[in-house]
């Protein structure tokens, strides 16, 4: 898939006030500081299409853009930042829960995981959550550029044994660097195919 517009439609955090649920929806989420806006500019080859901080936390909102004018890309906000009230975190749990089960269009949500560390509790759990709940999502490893292949490999390994403890089987996964652009093209290759999918369900409801 090329990209080639990319525009920020609107940041709410009412369910009521998200863009018409017309075209298929794929949404970013992560623990804070884990890379996502990096990602999002850099698989979109649109320079701060996403905000980028050093500050974890940034995002608050739900962020919606339309891409190629046929698919929404969603930048969600990040989980597990300490420094966040239990009144925000709640609030945050509130939104997420209602857009990942209410969200009709949602096709899948990538969940994104920073590829330099062991299993985080908060992910694992994050990840539990979303499978009970039957949401659709993409496991995505970050910053694959900052360790060796071995490290990564190694690191990849312990989190698929992690995860196989308790399913049957894995849900797709996909190392990515937005320094090098590694795994942006499965990304949208996966989103391209599922926006095909998604348009061919709907005009047979018509």
């Amino acid at each position: 898939m090329i990209i080639e517009t990319a525009e920020f439609l609107q940041s709410n955090t009412q369910m009521s006030k998200l863009p018409e649920a017309r075209f298929p929806e794929f949404a970013f989420i992560g623990r804070s500081n884990v890379g996502k806006s990096s990602l999002i500019n850099a698989i979109t080859g649109k320079k701060g299409l996403a905000k980028t901080s050093g500050k974890p936390g940034k995002t608050i909102t739900v962020n919606h853009f339309l891409i190629n004018k046929n698919w929404y890309l969603v930048d969600l906000p990040g989980y597990g930042f300490a420094k966040r009230s239990k009144t925000e975190r709640e609030k945050w749990d509130k939104l997420m829960r209602n857009y990942m089960m209410k969200r009709e269009n949602l096709v899948y949500t990538f969940i994104l995981i920073d590829s330099r560390l062991e299993p985080q509790k908060i992910d694992l759990d994050f990840i539990e959550w979303m499978a009970e709940s039957q949401v659709p999502f993409v496991i995505v490893f970050t910053k694959t550029d900052k360790l060796g292949k071995t490290a990564i490999a190694t690191n990849l390994d312990v989190y698929k044994k992690q995860l196989l403890q308790n399913w049957e089987e894995l849900p797709i996964i996909i190392s990515t660097s937005a320094i090098s652009g590694k795994g942006k093209d499965e990304v949208l290759d996966l989103i391209e195919g599922q926006t095909t999918s998604f348009k061919a369900f709907n005009s047979t409801k018509i």
